[in-house]
């Protein structure tokens, strides 16, 4: 039989026929992705193909041509990518100013990767309703930085329904992932998406302003007939793929802009004469956030770090 991945509890999927029904599944012990070393090799979103057994559950068998599909390096596996999703149209980060903060750093990272993988990224910002006036000013300069490099970016409260409509119509007819850091709100987006409250939420730590685990697995919800959200557990660090240090500017769209005019075609825009990169950064048409960030993924490329 062939069926669609909607759920993966790290021991077992939750695979839905084209009749609807679900059926649990699992895989042989050998079972691996030729040429991905992975810690799961297989995915929310993927199509496989299932034995069923005569106890009802099945057996994955094989797994169809994924369309893409996105990876993060998880920080404590500095060898095995984890596979955070399959088939997608595009990903919502969620982010937020405070309760809890999320890095430029952290943001930053995953837009990278998505552009690596080419997936399109919504940036939304939750929580605006908790913020200050200080924090709304930040939030906007936030907002001016990412638009100006043509990231869509839809700030938003998961709890009031405050720019819900703009998330919600950007999600049709798409499969979406969503992800952000513990505690961001991911789980309340589902519920109101949905209109359901399937998704588990949780609190704010107050003693560290870090959020706290509630989804423990992956899952794909429907919103409508031909919109499907894949829910993820909060990440805490993100370390970035293996990139080749020569193509990280090529996944920070103004560096790789402006990079066209550098003297060296192989200038890392570090120290080099004639750096445009370096030029526009002077001038601000490069923020210095992004900057940084691009340095850190430099970083991660000379000393084998993963954040």
């Amino acid at each position: 039989m062939i069926g669609l991945v909607v759920r993966n509890t790290g021991s077992s999927y939750l695979v839905k026929t084209s009749d609807n029904e679900l059926v649990e599944c699992r895989v042989k012990g050998n079972f691996r992705i030729k040429g991905i070393k992975s810690t799961n090799p297989v995915a929310v979103g993927d199509r496989v193909s299932f034995d069923v057994m005569a106890d009802g559950t099945g057996w994955i068998t094989q797994i169809e041509d994924r369309k893409n599909y996105i990876v993060r390096r998880p920080t404590n596996l500095s060898k095995q990518l984890h596979i955070i999703a399959a088939n997608v149209d595009q990903m919502l980060l969620v982010v937020t100013v405070n309760h809890p903060e999320t890095s430029t750093v952290f943001i930053d990272r995953v837009l990278a990767t998505a552009e690596a993988y080419r997936v399109p990224v919504v940036l939304v910002i939750n929580k605006i309703d908790l913020y200050t006036d200080d924090e709304i000013e930040y939030m906007k300069a936030l907002q001016n930085l990412y638009e100006s490099i043509e990231y869509k970016v839809v700030c938003v409260s998961a709890k009031n329904g405050e720019g819900i409509d703009d998330v919600r119509s950007s999600l049709s007819g798409k499969t979406t992932l969503l992800s952000g850091n513990s505690g961001v709100g991911k789980s309340s987006l589902v519920n109101v998406l949905t209109a359901t409250e399937i998704a588990k939420t949780g609190a704010i730590s107050d003693v560290h302003n870090k959020g706290m685990h509630t989804t423990t697995f992956s899952e794909m919800f429907e919103v409508d007939t031909d919109s499907f959200l894949i829910d993820t557990p909060g990440i805490k660090g993100f370390g970035t793929i293996d990139f080749q240090r020569e193509e990280v500017g090529h996944y920070f769209p103004e560096i790789f802009k402006f990079s066209a005019d550098c003297k060296f075609g192989n200038c890392t825009h570090i120290h080099e004469p004639g750096c445009a990169v370096r030029k526009a950064l002077e001038e601000h048409f490069i923020s210095e956030s992004r900057y940084n960030s691009y340095l850190s993924i430099l970083e991660d490329c000379d000393e084998g770090k993963y954040r």
